[in-house]
């Protein structure tokens, strides 16, 4: 069936009049291409700003306390309350599916000022009162020492994990960290680990000025008591912190005594809703992507099609005069179907090697000119080139199915008094 006469005629036919068959070519070659740039480009979208959200455990909500919109069991509207420690506990036991549960608390960031001190350098960083889950929630990078462990909290041990923006400010290059001493607010703290990580704003640099000491060494140098100012909520894979959130908000107005239609009392940050929103985006931008694709891919395949019926017209006394040595119909129909699949695979393939190329080339000058905001990595799966080559396959066949049948409707007799 694959025999070389066979082939040898494609190429004859595709090839008698090349002008004409590299127009009907690129029509293919083009649809292939901008189907994979925009592939490219969606992921390369995507993977910036999946970037931003770094290494951070997405399925996570964060949870503060605000001043009160409702008055309730005889406490006044706007007032002001704090989260206790044992409110932790009180999670634990009565929400299901929860994987972590950080309380924090802080001193810095909006308020500013120089809050630490070492010799005569000071600074203004963000300080933290920590458990040693919240590495596992916001992961950073220990660079030397260790972070916060359990027995650090049981003992409320004055330790810090520093860094390296603070390092930086309030050390020489080459001074030993570890085992150092810096002062918050008046309190010293002893240097036991450096980090690094990556901020949410793509240059990681107000991600290393920041601090972070025991939660229950924070309470006590600090006069915090068992406040908590904020929570951050992890739940375990396969489980939506989104549909937890309202059971947790709720637990916490119970335990705080707040208007359970007080909406305002409680704020919250949905990570993994946010999250998801992005996922959804990035879906429909795929959809995007192959409908358009695969618009320009048809206009592509319709061009191959018209064209296959003019080579079919031009051929009719040829066929006709095969029809009448006897050759089989469907050998005729099988011939016109390889030319259109030969044509559509070699336009669509040399579409796809220009779009690898292309993409190398994007990925060429972004490793030169630096990491670009929110754009990282473009790139196609195998999965999408598999595909490419399947929509081929089938299109070839459509593109040569109406010719094929003109073809073999042709009555001998009429086809050799065709002129």
């Amino acid at each position: 069936m694959f025999n070389k006469d066979r082939w040898k005629e494609i190429i004859e036919v595709l090839t008698s009049n090349m002008f004409r068959t590299i127009l009907t070519a690129f029509g293919v070659f083009w649809g292939i291409l901008i189907l994979i740039i925009l592939l490219a480009a969606g992921k390369g979208l995507e993977n910036g700003i999946k970037t931003d959200f770094g290494d951070i455990a997405t399925n996570t909500m964060f949870m503060w306390s605000q001043a009160t919109s409702k008055e309730y069991q005889g406490l006044p509207k706007g007032r002001r309350f704090n989260f206790k420690i044992e409110d932790v506990a009180s999670l634990w036991e009565n929400i299901p599916n929860l994987r972590f549960i950080s309380p924090r608390n802080q001193l810095g960031g909006f308020r500013g000022g120089n809050n630490v001190v070492r010799g005569i350098k000071v600074g203004a960083f963000n300080v933290y009162g920590d458990y040693p889950e919240i590495i596992k929630q916001d992961p950073m990078m220990i660079t030397s020492g260790r972070f916060i462990n359990q027995s650090d909290i049981n003992e409320k041990r004055k330790i810090a994990i520093i860094g390296d923006g603070v390092k930086t400010a309030l050390y020489e290059k080459d001074e030993e960290v570890l085992g150092s001493y810096i002062k918050i607010q008046g309190v010293n703290f002893m240097v036991v680990g450096t980090y690094k990580k990556k901020s949410n704003n793509g240059d990681g640099e107000e991600g290393q000025k920041e601090i972070f000491v025991p939660f229950s060494a924070f309470s006590q140098a600090f006069n915090r008591g068992n406040d908590v100012g904020w929570m951050a909520i992890t739940a375990v894979d396969g489980a939506s912190i989104t549909n937890l959130k309202e059971d947790i908000i709720s637990l916490m107005k119970t335990n705080r005594k707040i208007h359970p239609e007080d909406t305002r009392a409680i704020g919250n940050f949905d990570l993994y809703e946010q999250y998801n929103r992005v996922e959804s985006l990035f879906v429909a931008m795929r959809l995007i992507a192959y409908f358009v694709g695969i618009l320009v891919l048809i206009s592509g395949i319709i061009g191959v099609s018209n064209i296959m019926l003019i080579v079919v017209k031009e051929r009719t006394k040829e066929i006709g005069i095969r029809r009448a040595l006897g050759e089989d119909p469907w050998s005729i129909k099988l011939q016109i179907l390889m030319e259109s699949i030969f044509l559509t695979i070699i336009s669509g393939m040399a579409g796809i090697i220009m779009g690898a190329l292309f993409i190398y080339g994007i990925n060429t000058l972004l490793d030169s000119v630096g990491p670009v905001d929110m754009f990282l990595n473009p790139s196609v799966s195998v999965g999408v080139v598999v595909t490419a080559l399947v929509i081929l396959v089938v299109s070839g066949l459509l593109a040569g199915f109406i010719p094929a049948q003109s073809a073999i409707k042709v009555k001998p007799i009429d086809a050799l008094r065709a002129e």
